[in-house]
């Protein structure tokens, strides 16, 4: 069953990274296309203050109309489905242990979970920049700084799903999960504190298209998590509600 699970999680991821690259190809390239500009104008603008001539003669070893297509599709697609295939084996090993929900309750419980853990959180402390926003010397720290708060934000929501299934021996289910939600909050909350503050946006970027960039990014990732949590749940209900009936035919 799990290998079934799998498979349908993966195609899930798959269709889900569609919608995302169709999402964010339609809002999200007009935002990349000013931030090129952006920093091409200012390098124009360096190079004749300092009285260099811009070279035009490098050539670009993958096109910007590529990298909008078919690089932009990849990214996107193989994203999806990879976070598909995970998706599947978390919903195999969490279901049963979310209480009474059914598969199409427990993987929407799931994605949303992971929506929030995986994109809302480590967004809030390293939101995503569009090209010509920061330091390309940088990049390497800045990225580990996401992972690392990536990391952190998913142990603390793993730690407040067992303290709410703790505290629900004792509680209702929702001072339980009032009280599970507020530990997540003070665990992310001193991560934030505790990791450095990264800010290398220009002073005279504009905040229009920044904001434009990330929303986009947030959208992409409610696109695929919602998706995941729905054509998954679907189809892994599909697939464990048959195994009741091919037991009972068996007998």
């Amino acid at each position: 069953m799990i290998r079934t699970l799998l498979i349908r999680g993966m195609i899930a991821g798959l269709i889900a990274g569609l919608l995302g690259f169709g999402f964010a190809r339609v809002f999200g390239e007009s935002s990349v296309e000013r931030a090129i500009a952006f920093e091409e104008s200012h390098e124009h603008d360096d190079n004749a203050a300092s009285g260099q001539s811009h070279d035009h003669g490098d050539e670009e070893l993958v096109s910007r109309g590529t990298q909008a297509d078919l690089g932009l599709l990849t990214g996107i697609v193989v994203f999806g489905t990879a976070l598909g295939g995970l998706f599947s084996l978390v919903f195999a090993f969490a279901y049963g242990r979310t209480g009474t929900l059914h598969a199409r309750g427990a993987s929407a419980l799931l994605a949303l979970f992971g929506f929030i853990s995986v994109a809302i959180a480590p967004f809030l402390k390293y939101p995503p920049n569009p090209p010509s926003v920061g330091n390309p010397e940088t990049i390497g720290p800045r990225t580990a700084l996401f992972f690392v708060m990536v990391a952190i934000s998913i142990a603390a929501m793993v730690f407040t799903i067992w303290l709410q299934r703790r505290l629900q021996a004792n509680k209702s289910v929702w001072n339980a999960s009032l009280i599970a939600g507020a530990a997540y909050i003070v665990l992310v909350s001193a991560a934030y504190v505790a990791l450095p503050k990264i800010d290398e946006v220009p002073a005279d970027f504009s905040a229009t298209l920044l904001w434009n960039f990330r929303i986009t990014a947030v959208g992409i990732q409610s696109i695929i998590w919602t998706t995941l949590g729905l054509v998954f749940g679907a189809w892994a209900a599909r697939e464990l509600e048959r195994q009741p009936a091919r037991r009972m035919a068996a007998a």
